[in-house]
């Protein structure tokens, strides 16, 4: 494993789309522990997405205390209920906001074998997935901030 420079605000990748993986392979579970070992190298990251370290491909890390989630291909097939949550982001340090976020979401996915599985998640699980996933779509959290705050070390996304 190894540790990958994460991009920050105006890297160009962070704005593209990243591409489907077509096949899960030794070479993008490299990925994923490589993107894993950088995110619990941070002192506040609850999740990361291949391109905050480069990476243009649909591949997402997250750990918000529950153990980690490697996931291929995400994407949302259900939300429901919305609040309003505190977000920062690993490759916008020091920048929070207040950001609407469904209250629910169901998640389709593969794992690192290529397996198929749904995750149901609230709460902030529910919206680190959604900034995880908005990441994918070349979306940063800060084009969906309502207020900026701030706020003191806390775990993010």
């Amino acid at each position: 494993m190894a540790l990958r420079e994460i991009r920050f605000f105006d890297d160009e990748s962070l704005r593209k789309i990243s591409k489907q993986v077509d096949q899960v392979d030794d070479h993008i579970r490299e990925i994923l522990n490589d993107m894993a070992e950088t995110m619990y190298n941070t002192e506040i990251g609850g999740g990361l997405a291949a391109c905050q370290v480069g990476i243009l491909r649909r591949l997402v890390v997250i750990d918000m205390g529950q153990g980690l989630l490697k996931l291929v291909n995400p994407h949302i097939v259900e939300s429901q209920g919305e609040h309003l949550v505190i977000e920062g982001c690993l490759s916008c340090p020091g920048v929070w906001g207040k950001v609407l976020r469904p209250q629910s979401v169901r998640v389709n996915a593969l794992d690192e074998n290529g397996e198929a599985f749904t995750i149901e998640a609230a709460d902030e699980l529910a919206k680190c997935l959604c900034h995880e996933i908005d990441h994918l779509d070349g979306i940063l959290f800060i084009d969906k901030v309502m207020e900026y705050v701030e706020v003191d070390a806390i775990s993010h996304t």
